[in-house]
């Protein structure tokens, strides 16, 4: 790693300025926050935050925690006034180490693009990995929300979040109840890709009850299928076409990461996809892109993407 020496220098240095100032703390030390990791030990109430993962920032801003470092950009616009007041710690994928160090936290939060750094990470300061995954990603995400709660001393605003959240929730699910299948998909450019129950998108699927449109397949494709679920499987428009989704729920991967590709609304625009029910009828929802895929399982994004897709089905047939 670049400049690892002169990094050990400064992060012993602020290390140690830090752990003299605790020394004089009388703040209990090791309270155990849930991690995807499991339970681990972290300092109580930390100040001096890094938060290196979107989701993570998004849910800490709708608490109005303060942050002092963040990724140089964060991709989501709801985020920029929180952008302006932190200093720029590296990106997602590569955190500047040096000046995470200089800025002598308390904590680091990484997840998700930032989860494969933690264990450099924690040479500087104790670093959590709060990555979002799997079939439970709103159990998760609400599980988040109330641990940061828990720790920063705002237990009673997490709550406020989430019951405003499970109200949507509710709202959304009754919305969508008996008005047919949908198909997730994603745009990058002229691809496009099918996320399913299992997938990172799945939750749309499983937290609203919302029936899955599908295209049956023989054993072996559907095994392959499923085993890159998670990440989507790259589908063609004959697909979407056979699927005949009702409703059409779209990402568009290149606007969510500021590329100037292909829109998704120009690259479904062909004759297999306009002969779906779901194009016929309207019922075709763009989500904010960049909320769902960068900053997906934050309460504020996942609040957003039930608007969005409440909105869709207000304007549907």
């Amino acid at each position: 790693m670049a400049n690892w020496t002169r990094l050990q220098l400064t992060a012993a240095l602020v290390l140690g300025l830090v752990g003299a100032a605790a020394a004089n703390d009388d703040r209990p030390e090791t309270p155990l926050l849930d991690t995807a990791r499991g339970a681990q030990a972290v300092p109580s109430q930390p100040q001096a935050l890094v938060v290196l993962d979107v989701a993570a920032a998004d849910t800490l801003a709708a608490l109005d925690v303060p942050m002092a470092g963040l990724p140089s950009r964060l991709y989501v616009d709801y985020l920029n006034a929180e952008q302006a007041q932190a200093t720029p710690v590296g990106t997602l994928f590569e955190p500047d180490f040096e000046a995470i160090a200089l800025l002598g936290p308390d904590l680091i939060i990484a997840g998700g693009r930032s989860s494969a750094q933690v264990d450099a990470l924690s040479e500087i300061a104790p670093t959590v990995d709060m990555t979002i995954w799997g079939a439970d990603h709103v159990d998760i995400a609400l599980s988040r929300l109330r641990s940061y709660g828990a720790l920063m001393g705002r237990s009673a605003q997490a709550a406020t979040l989430e019951a405003a959240f499970l109200a949507k929730l509710e709202s959304t699910r009754a919305a969508v109840a008996d008005r047919g299948r949908a198909l997730i998909v994603m745009t990058n450019g002229p691809k496009v890709t099918t996320y399913g129950r299992e997938s990172r998108f799945g939750w749309i699927h499983n937290a609203l009850n919302l029936p899955e449109a599908v295209v049956e397949q023989p054993a072996a494709a559907a095994a392959e299928a499923a085993e890159a679920a998670p990440h989507g499987e790259a589908i063609s428009f004959g697909y979407i076409a056979e699927a005949n989704p009702d409703w059409l729920i779209v990402v568009d991967r290149a606007s969510a990461i500021g590329q100037d590709n292909q829109a998704a609304a120009a690259t479904l625009d062909n004759p297999l996809v306009t002969g779906t029910e779901a194009w016929k009828k309207g019922q075709v929802i763009y989500l904010n892109s960049a909320s769902i895929y960068i900053a997906g399982g934050g309460i504020q994004s996942m609040t957003a993407t039930l608007e969005d897709i409440l909105a869709g089905f207000a304007r549907g047939g």
